[in-house]
């Protein structure tokens, strides 16, 4: 236009108006004097089966991380032995392995917050199996070096299972979500009951329970593979479509972030609930073989043990129990979840609630039982790890809804640090502790020793207690957080965009993604 009325542009950068890419006929005004369009960020997407391959490799690779958590729990016996350590110390090694494991995960979180995902994953995943083909040739006389290298195992895990789940929440969205993280936390009872296994028959096999942890390397080289081959990182929030938050726009500081998850009522009550969920878990997770032995031992259906190595039966009996019960109840938490929550919004933490309030009964009775009839006992504890089990992928989900795409890493941080601070990384050297006070000023005879462990895992029930009530209180703020998250992140609830509904599917990749 002549005189003074020119139209005034955005000064195009080397990535056009506002940051984005310059179409190919771009030239600045356009003839008739007027700026052209703002460009529109292409949307993520990802081929449905491509999605479906890499949950496949992450649910693989949490499996092997589960079977490092409990590995050495099924041989705990020969370790005992191995290293001449007490019960005390020897909840002392599980102890290192969670404190190393939560003192590492907000650092992991803040990391997959705002940088490569798949850089820090395949980091960890190094250093966790570097640490554990290590710890296998440790001289009995350094017994503190096998402490350190279940540290630094339990550091690399950490990456793991602080990053992998938001990962999966990016390809995912709703019911088809909740289906996968049901499935991936399949793997965490699967996993823990392998560990079991794998340890107990590999000293069955060879007679030397190191050689347990020299295999786990091999699978674990291969998952690092599958994991750089085949699992994409996708853009943090692309599932929910979050503007912003799915082109990697808006950034905060850490202390913001927990000043936010602080603020957060749903999310601070639930961590306190699963954080009693892990107290019991990794109690019942590191103690219960040896409970199972020294029950069969006082019934006289076994021998004691003098010398490696010690029988596995009980290790191989609680594994095949907990993988089953561990199936079954993330199964059946998942789906009444999903179904659940069509006639009630608040439905996860009341599933949640109910499932750890049946769980204290069981366990109670599991624990009195045991002296007297022992096959009741095996009854109780598997129908209380089935009721435990219901939780783990919902819990999950509870956290994706009300948390922001763009904390979510330092979310599921700051959940694993919180739940194994206080949980699984105090309850077995608790459990062992008071195992050996009471022992000490008692008879030193097999039926004493096994009184001493009974009594002390007495104090999960009531824990688990708490964690129920925890639950309910999350299912008061559930909702009011779930539409604040929505509002922070810019966008609108998946059941209110028709184009979120299951699965990204599309034809095309961003640029740079594997």
């Amino acid at each position: 236009m002549a005189g003074g009325m020119s139209t005034e542009c955005p000064e195009p950068g080397p990535r056009g108006p506002q940051g984005q890419s310059p179409g190919p006929g771009w030239t600045g005004a356009s003839a008739v004097g007027q700026c052209p369009p703002p460009a529109t960020p292409v949307p993520w997407s990802l081929p449905r089966w491509r999605a479906y391959v890499a949950a496949a490799v992450l649910c693989y690779i949490n499996l092997l991380n589960y079977m490092n958590w409990f590995i050495i729990a099924g041989v705990l016996l020969d370790v005992q032995k191995f290293f001449q350590i007490s019960d005390s110390r020897a909840g002392l090694l599980q102890t290192v392995f969670i404190g190393c494991l939560l003192l590492s995960a907000p650092v992991f979180g803040y990391l997959g917050d705002r940088h490569s995902r798949k850089a820090t994953l395949s980091f960890g995943i190094l250093l966790w199996s570097g640490a554990g083909l290590s710890s296998s040739f440790i001289s009995p006389r350094y017994s503190w070096l096998f402490f350190l290298a279940r540290g630094v195992v339990g550091m690399g895990t950490a990456s793991y299972s602080t990053i992998a789940p938001t990962v999966l929440g990016d390809l995912f969205v709703r019911d088809q979500r909740t289906r996968m993280l049901a499935i991936f936390y399949i793997f965490i009872p699967v996993g823990s009951g392998l560990g079991y296994v794998l340890g107990s028959a590999v000293t069955e096999l060879t007679g030397n329970w190191r050689w347990a942890l020299r295999i786990m390397p091999c699978l674990e080289a291969m998952a690092l593979i599958l994991f750089i081959l085949l699992v994409p990182d996708p853009p943090r929030g692309a599932s929910e479509k979050q503007g912003e938050a799915a082109v990697g726009g808006l950034r905060s500081g850490w202390c913001e972030d927990i000043r936010y998850l602080g603020r957060n009522r749903s999310f601070v009550w639930s961590t306190l609930g699963v954080t009693a969920m892990a107290f019991v878990t990794g109690a019942l997770g590191f103690w219960a073989p040896k409970f199972l032995f020294e029950a069969r031992v006082v019934h006289g259906l076994q021998l004691p043990c003098f010398q490696e190595p010690c029988s596995s039966q009980d290790s191989l009996i609680f594994g095949a129990m907990t993988i089953v019960t561990g199936i079954i109840g993330v199964i059946v938490g998942a789906e009444a979840a999903r179904r659940y929550k069509k006639v009630n919004p608040r439905a996860e933490p009341l599933i949640c609630a109910s499932s750890l309030l049946a769980t204290a009964p069981c366990l109670y009775l599991a624990l009195v039982l045991a002296p007297t009839t022992l096959l009741a006992s095996y009854v109780f504890l598997a129908l209380g790890e089935l009721l435990l089990s219901c939780n783990w992928a919902v819990v999950a989900d509870i956290l994706l809804s009300v948390v922001v795409p763009r904390c979510r890493g330092t979310a599921e941080a700051l959940q694993i640090t919180v739940g194994h601070l206080l949980g699984d990384a105090s309850s077995p050297y608790l459990i062992g502790l008071i195992s050996s006070t009471l022992r000490a000023g008692r008879p030193d005879s097999y039926l004493q020793r096994f009184l001493s462990l009974q009594q002390s895992f007495l104090c999960c029930a009531f824990a688990i207690v708490l964690g129920g009530s925890c639950f309910l209180l999350t299912a008061l703020y559930l909702e009011r957080d779930q539409v604040q998250a929505w509002h922070l992140g810019t966008g609108t609830p998946d059941s209110e965009d028709p184009e979120s509904q299951g699965l990204l599917s599309g034809t095309s990749m961003s640029a740079g993604d594997p």
